[in-house]
């Protein structure tokens, strides 16, 4: 693991933010496959510190710099984000680019079932993170000034390639599922609709900060795979998600009363968006659960090539996920079957 040079910060940041003056220590945040991230504590208040990885990474990946773009532009949005203060694109600062941001306070859930919390507490958590993926899509990106964060034309057709080219590049083992899923992606694209917004691309439930006391949301979190796309790839990613193992490592409910646990539904949550967002329905949704296991399958493959290369956040937890490629792979092609 990489050590953070807090004096090479400190000199870089000076006359750059008021008040981040003197002194700075730096902890790594545990848990996290990509950007590693590190509380900065100062003399005027703690910071967060988003890096790349070091090491040889692949063009398109890690990019701070959008993270970076993306969350400035969200301020005084309907998206609760982190208020961002600086970038620095020059690696020679600390061997990579970086950003810093402000701390925010705030509770992070890593399981779905919530069991801290009372049945109301947790249908409360599931309709604020359904309220802000609605904002995230309802964004008006050309007031905020993200008409540019992506190219126009077929989202899923840049994302189907780019998310192949990424899992050729990092693939260490023969996977004929990948293989069949990813033609069958490539043959099955639903037509355009015409809606093109901004999308998280890893919208997940730990990968948003909640109030310390309450359940309204405080910030999102992790945005390096944003862009502008289309908005059901976000939503299929939920339901992707708790369709996983309950436990630490799937973070899922799949098995789980969720009725007697006061957990929504996928449909209910799918309604919910729906309803938020002026929409009658969504026709096709085993597309989208297809597309993003697949993507997810290729992330995960990029993670366990860095853990086997060392550059990974945290090789053993990279290892261990990795192991989970074929399993994604397989309940891509059980979707696109279940789609037709």
């Amino acid at each position: 693991m990489s050590t953070l040079d807090t004096k090479a910060i400190s000199a870089w940041v000076a006359g750059r933010l008021p008040g981040f003056d003197g002194p700075v220590s730096a902890s790594k945040f545990s848990g996290g496959q990509s950007n590693p991230t590190y509380r900065l504590e100062t003399a005027a208040g703690d910071y967060v510190l988003r890096r790349k990885p070091p090491g040889v990474l692949l063009k398109s990946a890690h990019a701070v710099d959008r993270e970076f773009r993306v969350q400035a532009a969200l301020a005084g949005t309907d998206v609760p984000v982190a208020r961002v203060h600086l970038l620095c694109e020059d690696e020679a600062v600390i061997g990579s680019a970086f950003y810093i941001m402000d701390e925010v306070r705030g509770r992070n859930f890593d399981d779905p079932r919530l069991p801290a919390l009372s049945t109301q507490e947790r249908g409360a958590i599931m309709d604020e993170m359904n309220r802000v993926l609605a904002a995230i899509h309802e964004v008006d990106i050309a007031a905020v000034g993200l008409s540019d964060y992506g190219p126009d034309g077929d989202y899923y057709a840049r994302q189907i390639g780019r998310w192949t080219k990424q899992y050729r590049a990092t693939q260490t083992d023969d996977l004929p599922d990948m293989d069949a899923l990813i033609g069958w992606l490539e043959g099955n694209r639903p037509g355009d609709d015409g809606q093109r917004c901004l999308v998280h691309g890893d919208y997940r439930l730990d990968n948003l900060l909640f109030a310390p006391e309450g359940t309204g949301c405080v910030a999102v979190l992790d945005w390096e795979l944003s862009t502008i796309g289309h908005p059901y790839a976000d939503l299929a990613a939920v339901v992707m998600q708790w369709a996983m193992p309950v436990g630490p490592v799937g973070r899922g409910l799949a098995g789980v009363d969720r009725k007697a646990e006061g957990l929504w539904s996928d449909q209910r949550f799918v309604d919910a968006y729906c309803a938020r967002r002026g929409l009658a329905g969504i026709d096709r949704f085993g597309f989208y659960l297809a597309f993003c296991h697949f993507r997810m399958a290729a992330i995960l493959q990029g993670v366990k090539k860095r853990a086997l290369d060392g550059n990974a956040s945290d090789p053993e937890k990279g290892l261990m996920l990795g192991q989970y490629v074929p399993a994604f792979a397989r309940h891509g092609l059980e979707a696109a079957r279940r789609d037709g």
